[in-house]
């Protein structure tokens, strides 16, 4: 298992009774969010005044999924949203077939007699693994420790299950339910604005982004 965060959020978006993502348009967002604050974590994309720059002295990621995506940014300055929100779909595609090739889970595409035909089904290779991610992230939601003092990365992966109600670490009937829990993801979600504010206020908004997708204004 790869600790780049994009990887670590596809695992913890898994549902093991649907043998996928939980929700695959939630999780294109979420792992494109993920994957994007790696970079930022990794000094490849910087924030500017007039947006979001590829740090070109840094050269490439190394890795497959996250050069993909910093390949799609050119010298033109975008912002955080719109970075989210594009080839979202190819990103999530491709965090699955890299896990896939690296052992870390199988997929089989066989084509079913049943709708939905062609929905991939996932097998992870080592549940324990992906339970213990699931734990220690979930702790960091929950408040172990001051938000502050929660590694970035952590911090940024229990945001966006946060944000993304994602059902292993954030149900829907705790996620949000209480002051304190509130206070917590803002504080976990204050962690990006460090990083970058522009970024901190798109995870911010993803609930909204993800709302709009379902109700087809998406866009790709």
């Amino acid at each position: 298992m790869t600790d780049a965060l994009p990887y670590r959020m596809y695992l913890l978006a898994l549902d093991d009774t649907a043998r996928g993502p939980y929700d695959r348009t939630r999780t294109g967002f979420l792992v494109r969010a993920a994957a994007l604050t790696e970079l930022v974590l990794r000094g490849h994309l910087v924030e500017s005044a007039d947006g979001v720059r590829r740090v070109t002295a840094a050269g490439p990621a190394g890795d497959p999924v996250l050069d993909g995506v910093l390949e799609e940014v050119t010298d033109a300055p975008h912002g955080w949203k719109t970075l989210v929100r594009r080839h979202r779909a190819r990103t999530l595609r491709a965090v699955e077939d890299r896990l896939a090739a690296l052992g870390s889970l199988t997929v089989d595409t066989r084509r079913r007699p049943l709708p939905p035909f062609s929905a991939r089904r996932v097998t992870v290779a080592d549940p324990a693994a992906v339970a213990a991610l699931t734990g220690h992230v979930s702790a960091v939601l929950r408040g172990v420790g001051p938000a502050a003092d929660a590694d970035t990365g952590d911090a940024a992966l229990a945001a966006l299950c946060a944000v993304g109600e994602v059902p292993s670490v954030a149900p829907r009937r705790d996620g949000h339910g209480g002051r304190a829990d509130r206070a917590r993801v803002d504080a976990l979600t204050g962690r990006l604005g460090a990083l970058a504010p522009g970024l901190e206020k798109a995870v911010r908004g993803l609930r909204t982004t993800m709302v709009a997708a379902q109700g087809g204004m998406g866009g790709g």
